[in-house]
């Protein structure tokens, strides 16, 4: 099982004791703590780099998009991560050595969707957070797809492409300069992000997904750095480097300590969003 990093910046990336990273391409990526240019992946030594074009595509994207893929082909990269199929249907025009990894969020939930993928030449799968750790191994037990789980840090839960923060404050006159900002309902707490590809929402809690990490038997799991201190970060990169059966229960204990609102999202209970 390996490492993936998403991390808060090209410099955090030579701090970082891991076996990859993930990064965000600028206007092809969202969910990213930032975003970098092409010429960017080659400061970045000794690590696999999976490469996020993982923003729902418009018509306008389509010649950028199929010139980065394209040019993505010269850089030493393990794979790219995509949301929108139009990548799957490039990626099957164009002669790319590198894989594809299908993460839709919310949709990378079930091993029958894995299977098709990979039987169309998607070699990976990121596992979504909405379901339960019964229903991972399930998707483990069935799918020929290599997969990856997030199992720490700030969860995504939902996209917009309107800008939702911006439209309230111009609305009530109000200014607000913050990259982050907050929304508070039914005592929780969620971070909203409001550039210019939309506003996305995250989850209340920071998932500490440590003693999963002994569950699972996936090809990699995925650190999420985002609003995450970067000393913090990288002590948790540690923990979860060394944890072992018999030091798991002091290790999550230890990061529970660090952070006020650890928890473990649905992996031992149901989705609460339900279609209506």
């Amino acid at each position: 099982m390996k490492t993936l990093v998403i991390p808060s910046s090209l410099k955090m990336i030579d701090k970082l004791n891991c076996d990859g990273v993930i990064v965000g391409i600028k206007s092809l990526a969202v969910n990213m703590p930032f975003y970098i240019d092409l010429e960017d992946i080659k400061n970045i030594k000794n690590k696999e780099v999976f490469v996020a074009l993982n923003k729902n595509m418009h018509n306008s994207d389509l010649d950028l998009l199929k010139d980065t893929l394209i040019k993505l082909n010269d850089y030493n990269i393990r794979g790219v991560i995509y949301y929108d199929i139009s990548i799957v249907n490039y990626y099957q025009e164009l002669d790319l050595n590198y894989d594809l990894v299908w993460s839709q969020e919310h949709m990378t939930n079930n091993y029958y969707t894995s299977n098709f993928w990979y039987e169309n030449g998607v070699k990976y799968t990121w596992v979504s957070n909405d379901i339960t750790l019964r229903e991972m191994k399930e998707i483990e037990e069935n799918t020929k797809s290599s997969l990856m789980v997030t199992l720490f840090g700030y969860i995504p839960i939902f996209a917009s492409r309107r800008h939702l923060v911006k439209n309230y404050l111009k609305t009530f006159n109000l200014d607000s300069d913050k990259t982050i900002n907050y929304i508070s309902k039914e005592g929780k707490t969620y971070p909203l992000v409001d550039s210019e590809l939309g506003t996305y929402g995250y989850s209340d809690f920071i998932l500490n997904g440590l003693k999963e990490k002994l569950l699972l038997d996936y090809d990699y799991i995925v650190l999420n750095s985002f609003l995450i201190d970067d000393d913090k970060f990288i002590k948790v990169l540690d923990i979860f480097n060394d944890v072992d059966k018999d030091n798991v229960d002091k290790l999550e204990e230890e990061i529970n300590k660090m952070f006020t609102n650890t928890k473990k999202g649905f992996f031992y209970e149901e989705t609460v969003y339900k279609v209506k």
